[in-house]
């Protein structure tokens, strides 16, 4: 490194007049291949100046080159990390931070104290020194420039920091007898040799005089021994009378050690009876149960709302007591273990006893439930289980004291629960939905046994008719099996919109029913039961179980009785749902089923309902129960609502027509006009609306397809005739109903329309007067050409002459017969419902 240093001197900073006073090896945070130095250099000129200066090596690494300077003045912190441990990093704060780490601490170390002392000899500013160790900031003392010589000044700047540093300044009074001392010889400072022989020759005349005072003082030093030693002498008399004193005081204290240690047995002692009052009053007050607690857990009444009342109470100065933290130590009492003992016979007691009473409730509130299930069996309503809810809802803390002291007898009473329960919402919904049933089909019990479930009846008749359709003139098409409305297996004449909206207010009043059911349940349970206020479920039992709960598992794992958490509140909340409710889904999807069957229409109904309660239910909780099961429903419905637009695609597909009589409207068209329009009254501000424009396109294009099939296999209508009639109606329909997403099959059904219109004008029903017309198509052609229309009549082969020529040979009768036999052909090829022949 010295080496390193003479170089940078000589070949940097000689040349710039600067000395360098410090030097250290370092590289950038992060990156130690690019190595440089830090120079701490001053200005051999004054005023002195004091840069920091980064050196680097060129590329080729021949030389060093001067990269960075930065005044010291604009130093603001020297951050050294860490003031303890050893460490080579340390930053500097210019205009910005620069993080720096050294090739070794020592040489951090001596470069930091280098900054210190010129921070300290050079600038007013002072700069922080943080994380720095006191060591290397040792106060150095302020060189005046104005009592230095301008040498050694130099010597200074130049680094001969050893001379800096033996230097001690004039203090006040040095300074004012130097002064005086000046002042009393003229030539002082013109004649600086002879002032300092004077200075000398005095300096002489002192010793000598000091010797003399000293040689003169023997006799005084002789005296003042021998009065040390007498003083000595009696030092020793002293010394002994303390030694007689310290004998006398050590049997003193002997005594009042024994009473100190008295005194301390006695506080002890105190100390000890307070605790041990405290301890016992500890346990009579935390672990003493009251006598009438005692009696309502052995004998209390839980039928009546004051016993049920004591009886709470009491269980919960129970669970108190058994749940009190004991202090180290009152486990192993014989008294403390008595009560604890008693404790628990006392829970095991009234658990036991509260957990038969419940079970005898719920029996006896099931039979009374059931006798109402009767009266609401002729009616689409579902019974009402609020008195049920709201007697045992009175019992919701004593459940919550059985859940947090003895969860298998809680646990029992869950599954019992659950199992009760779901047999009686069994024959409810199910005879509820035997009345929604009734209720859409119009037949009664006794013609619901024999004709809805069986293999024959009206619902169960051979959907043979449905393979193959015929297309049949306007007039009698509206008697075969439509293809829209007899998805299933009843025909159109049977079904009216007043069958649709009957089947609409049935399906709604079904859900607007259960719905309240669902919910009114799911909350009682999550009171009853206490399964909203924590995360999860322990248990207490030493077994492993695994209860299936149709399709889900409720594990739990214990191990030496310590509780596991299981699952969280909600899933169980939901599994004890499902198994209560487990007839509600397979009940709807047969509903569902049943109204898909009656008329496919109804899946329209169904998926807008279905829909908008889903919607409903995610709203209020998206993982209950309720949510859940519509949910599945929903899916069910969508795919009938999917098959039913795929049949009619189908069969659309499978169409055939007649070869003896004309194509006309065709049935598919004129029934998706009927389908769209119940559509738009279904789905009317429906949340589904994207699945009908889904389907809407679908349908559509499968239409479009099926006409330009049936225009192409037609032999007695000519082909340009049932594409003009058939996108004319398309077109009128789609205008009509205005449907956002059919826009585009609209403009291309008028394009379609427009052009097979002049199709067929052009080339089916041809010239009727040919010369005539080719007269006219000449006169077009000149007015075409530029010729205006007055000057026409003067070319030769357009004047009147040649017009009343062409005339001549068509008279009246002729032209009347063409015109007869044109309108036969076209009334020949035209249906009268389009009414696309007009007569004048």
């Amino acid at each position: 490194m010295t080496a390193i240093k003479h170089a940078l001197q000589r070949d940097i900073f000689t040349p710039n007049d600067e000395r360098l006073l410090s030097i250290v090896n370092v590289c950038k945070a992060g990156k130690k291949k690019r190595n440089c130095f830090l120079c701490a250099t001053v200005t051999t000129e004054r005023p002195v100046q004091v840069n920091v200066v980064k050196v680097k090596k060129s590329d080729k690494g021949d030389f060093y080159k001067r990269q960075t300077a930065w005044a010291l003045r604009d130093l603001a912190v020297v951050d050294a990390k860490d003031a303890v441990k050893e460490s080579p990093e340390f930053d500097l704060h210019f205009d910005k931070v620069y993080k720096w780490v050294a090739s070794s601490t020592a040489e951090k170390n001596t470069f930091i104290s280098c900054i210190w002392k010129l921070n300290q000899r050079y600038l007013r500013k002072k700069i922080d020194f943080i994380n720095v160790s006191s060591q290397l900031l040792e106060e150095l003392p302020k060189v005046a420039e104005e009592s230095v010589p301008s040498g050694e000044n130099q010597s200074v700047a130049g680094g001969d920091e050893e001379a800096v540093d033996e230097y001690q300044e004039l203090n006040a009074r040095e300074e004012q007898d130097i002064e005086i001392m000046m002042e009393g010889c003229e030539y002082a400072i013109s004649n600086a040799e002879a002032f300092a022989e004077k200075l000398s020759r005095e300096l002489q005349v002192l010793d000598g005089a000091n010797i003399q005072s000293i040689m003169a003082s023997e006799k005084q030093v002789n005296i003042l021994m021998k009065l040390l030693d007498e003083a000595l002498k009696e030092v020793d008399q002293i010394e002994l009378k303390l030694s007689s004193y310290e004998e006398m005081l050590q049997s003193v204290k002997e005594q009042m050690d024994q009473i100190s240690e008295s005194n301390h047995l006695i506080h002890l002692s105190n100390t000890n009876n307070v605790k041990l009052l405290s301890e016992i009053e500890f346990l009579v007050n935390h672990m003493d149960l009251a006598k009438g607690h005692i009696k309502a857990l052995q004998e209390g009444d839980l039928t009546s709302s004051r016993g049920i009342e004591a009886c709470t109470n009491a269980a919960d100065a129970l669970l108190q007591c058994m749940n009190v933290a004991l202090r180290p130590g009152h486990d192993m009492l014989h008294a403390v273990k008595q009560q604890q003992q008693r404790f628990s016979d006392l829970r095991e007691q009234f658990a036991r006893r509260l957990a038969s009473h419940l079970n005898s409730v719920f029996v006896q509130q099931g039979h009374d439930q059931s006798s109402t299930l009767a009266q609401h069996s002729v009616e689409l309503t579902l019974p009402n289980h609020h008195p049920f809810h709201r007697d045992l809802l009175r019992y919701a803390k004593l459940m919550e004291w059985l859940k947090n002291t003895d969860y298998g007898k809680y646990e029992g009473l869950t599954k019992n629960y659950m199992d009760y329960l779901s047999r009686l919402y069994e024959r409810e919904i199910k005879e509820f939905f035997e009345v929604a049933k009734i209720k859409m089909t119009g037949t009664t019990r006794e013609g619901k046994k024999f004709g809805l479930h069986g293999s024959s009846g009206k619902l169960t008749g051979s959907t043979s008719s449905l393979n193959k359709l015929s297309v049949q003139s306007s007039g009698n098409r509206r008697s075969q099996s439509s293809s829209l409305l007899d998805m299933g297996n009843m025909s159109a004449s049977d079904l009216d919109v007043a069958d649709r909206t009957k089947f609409d207010k049935i399906f709604e009043q079904v859900l607007s029913e259960l719905e309240p059911l669902c919910l009114a349940e799911q909350d009682f349970i999550s009171k009853f039961f206490k399964l909203q206020q924590h995360q999860s479920i322990l248990g207490t039992t030493t077994t492993n179980e695994a209860e299936e709960i149709d399709g889900g598992t409720l594990s739990r794992s214990y191990t030496s009785g310590v509780p596991q958490t299981i699952s969280s509140e909600k899933d169980m909340i939901r599994q004890m749902m499902t198994k209560i409710f487990r007839c509600i889904e397979p009940e709807l999807n047969n509903l569902i089923a049943l109204g898909d069957k009656i008329d496919s229409f109804n899946s329209l109904y169904m998926l807008v309902k279905m829909s908008h309660h889903v919607w409903t239910a995610q709203n209020v909780d998206p993982a209950s129960f309720l949510s859940t099961t519509l949910g599945n429903v929903l899916v069910t419905v969508k795919r009938n609502f999917d098959k039913c637009i795929s049949n009619q695609m189908k069969q659309m597909d499978e169409v055939k027509i007649s070869k003896k009589s004309k194509v006309g409207i065709l049935s598919f068209v004129a029934e998706f006009e009927e389908f769209a329009a119940l559509a738009e009254s279904i789905f009317k501000n429906a949340e589904r609306r994207g699945d009908l424009d889904k389907a809407y396109i679908k349908l559509i294009r499968a239409v479009f397809v099926s006409v330009e099939k049936v225009a192409n296999e037609s032999q007695k209508t000519p082909r340009d005739v049932v594409m003009m009639e058939n996108f004319h109606h398309i077109f009128a329909t789609l205008s009509r109903l205005k449907i956002s997403c059919l826009e585009a099959e609209k403009k291309e059904a008028k394009q379609k329309y427009t052009d097979h219109l002049q199709s067929y004008v052009i080339y089916s029903l041809g010239q009727p007067l040919e010369k005539l017309n080719h007269f006219f198509e000449g006169v077009e052609a000149r007015v075409a050409q530029g010729i205006r229309e007055e000057e026409v009549s003067y070319q030769l082969a357009f004047n009147k002459q040649e017009l009343r020529k062409v005339i001549k040979e068509y008279p009246g009768k002729e032209v009347k017969k063409g015109l007869d036999n044109l309108y036969k052909k076209v009334d020949k090829h035209l249906c009268e419902e389009e009414n696309l022949l007009q007569v004048n």
